[in-house]
């Protein structure tokens, strides 16, 4: 009895093992959705990180979103140096291509 849940525990491991690397090496060779999903996602946090690091942008309300690797920012600045520092910035972070700048004065 011991030894059949080892051995089961062994292939749902392994399973799991083979479904990881299914997804892995997807991303990992740039093709498919869930690769783009990844880098989007990816591109994303780096705008926020670097908006956040950003001392005159860090308090603004700017939305990130990113879909192949084309990033829109939206949402409230407070004047119009910040609108274009946060283009600025967002165009610094690696896999960015483009920026749609859709920021607004409060």
């Amino acid at each position: 009895m011991k030894q059949g849940r080892k051995q089961l525990s062994m292939r749902a491991a392994l399973v799991v093992l083979l479904a990881l690397g299914q997804v892995t090496g997807c991303a990992m060779s740039g093709g498919g959705p869930v690769a783009q999903a990844i880098d989007d996602a990816t591109i994303s946090a780096g705008v926020r990180t670097a908006l956040a690091g950003d001392q005159a942008l860090k308090l603004a309300d700017i939305a990130v979103e990113t879909e192949q690797g084309v990033v829109q920012l939206s949402g409230f600045v407070s004047s119009a140096d910040s609108v274009a520092a946060a283009a600025s910035v967002a165009r610094t972070v690696k896999g960015v291509k483009s920026v749609r700048n859709d920021l607004r004065l409060k």
